[in-house]
């Protein structure tokens, strides 16, 4: 019962993003989609939210990793839009779970590739759809300890950036 939640959840996030985008243009012509690359010999990925894993898996272009923090999808850098895991469909931005409400943010790890440093960056109706999409996800227990993990995460590595002066 907990997976078919955990699937309805992920599927009602995704679709409160629906077609939103960060730009009313594409914000990829900015970097060169440089949230869609990875550098040469390193591979990245996106971290999935709780059962998003089964909606992804035998996708061509996309391989599954386990790792201590969860599931990361690793992908070429290609991918149809509408596969994209919720992660890179609110990228930059990122839900985060504080004093039990979500609150969004810009993603710590976007600042090193992303343009749209600031949240005031993005569209209004974008950073409204990620906050939705949080509170989709924060419906299942497992979203709501997921969040805190993300929320802690956010947490250290902007202690981090700004113990390095960043």
């Amino acid at each position: 019962m907990e997976e078919k939640s955990l699937t309805a959840s992920i599927l009602a996030a995704r679709a409160a993003i629906a077609g939103l985008t960060p730009l009313r243009e594409d914000c990829g012509r900015l970097c060169g989609a440089a949230c869609c690359r990875s550098l040469p010999g390193e591979e990245t990925g996106m971290a999935l939210y709780p059962g998003e894993r089964a909606l992804c898996e035998g996708i061509p272009g996309f391989s599954l990793r386990e790792t201590a923090w969860g599931t990361l999808l690793v992908c070429g850098g290609q991918c149809d839009r509408e596969t994209r895991p919720l992660a890179c469909r609110v990228f930059p931005l990122v839900p985060l779970w504080r004093d039990g409400t979500i609150r969004v943010a810009v993603d710590a790890g976007a600042k090193a590739v992303c343009p749209l440093r600031r949240l005031s960056a993005c569209r209004e109706d974008f950073v409204e759809a990620v906050r939705r999409a949080g509170q989709e996800i924060a419906r299942t227990e497992a979203g709501v300890d997921w969040l805190q993990k993300l929320t802690a995460q956010q947490d250290e590595l902007r202690a981090l950036r700004g113990s390095a002066g960043g």
